[in-house]
């Protein structure tokens, strides 16, 4: 009877361990995918096409990144929205508008609505929450996307996480660790939106997605695509180009 005390004991053990062992592996995957698309800093050149049935609508932007705390992105064309600008600055989102000359702080509530009429959330273009930091992480298998072997990666938001999310799951590249695919779910269980990444090119060294389409699920006909036209990493970038009194200064 001992020896069989001593056995269970041992296998519920080795059970834990596995356990530990799958759940900071996920973790760790998720951290590479994001550095690997983020570095110490960015710069970016992304055109924004938002498809619907009776328009579509071009956006091109210029994207700055700072470690995990600072984002801007500004706006190039169209001409009736140059200048337009969004800044996040650890959990704060400041929006700058030049056509009446103010620097608006978004509330949090505005972080699940439309990111200037796209698909993507002000969540998710001013990465708001972290998927490092907010969510729980659980590699639960295998999928193949686009012909690619990819871990499959589920992302449960903490209790203590204001997010927009009530699940996500990732899709990462076993190879070349980045994100193919990304479901997004509401507090229900209920599928929102759907992201592919594809068209894989060499920015800076590094294999990435060129190209991100994100899809409603409600509304299928309807899809947003950025097409990353230049992305370099680990650029100079002062602390000064983060901050609301700079926003309206032209770079």
């Amino acid at each position: 009877m001992k020896r069989r005390t001593v056995l269970i004991g041992f296998l519920l053990y080795l059970l834990v361990i596995h356990y530990k062992g799958f759940s900071q592996d996920a973790k760790e995957l998720v951290r590479m995918a994001d550095q690997k698309m983020k570095g110490n800093s960015s710069y970016a050149e992304i055109t924004i096409i938002t498809v619907r049935k009776t328009y579509t609508r071009e956006m091109d932007v210029r994207v700055f990144t700072k470690g995990n705390d600072y984002a801007l992105i500004e706006i190039m064309s169209p001409a009736k929205d140059k200048g337009v600008k969004f800044l996040r600055r650890n959990k704060e989102v400041w929006n700058w508008i030049p056509s009446i000359e103010r620097t608006i702080k978004l509330p949090p509530s505005m972080m699940n609505q439309s990111w200037m009429g796209t698909d993507f959330t002000n969540d998710d273009l001013v990465k708001e929450a972290s998927i490092l930091e907010d969510y729980t992480h659980r590699l639960v298998g295998k999928s193949i996307v686009d012909g690619r072997s990819c871990n499959q990666i589920i992302l449960q938001p903490l209790p203590s996480s204001a997010v927009v999310w009530g699940k996500i799951t990732l899709y990462i590249d076993e190879k070349e660790h980045v994100i193919l695919m990304a479901n997004y779910y509401d507090e229900d269980g209920q599928l929102v939106n759907k992201m592919i990444a594809s068209e894989l090119k060499m920015f800076s060294g590094r294999l990435l997605p060129s190209r991100m389409e994100m899809t409603p699920a409600e509304k299928p006909e309807n899809k947003t695509i950025l097409t990353y036209h230049d992305l370099k990493f680990d650029v100079s970038l002062t602390d000064d180009l983060f901050s609301p009194q700079s926003l309206q200064k032209t770079k």
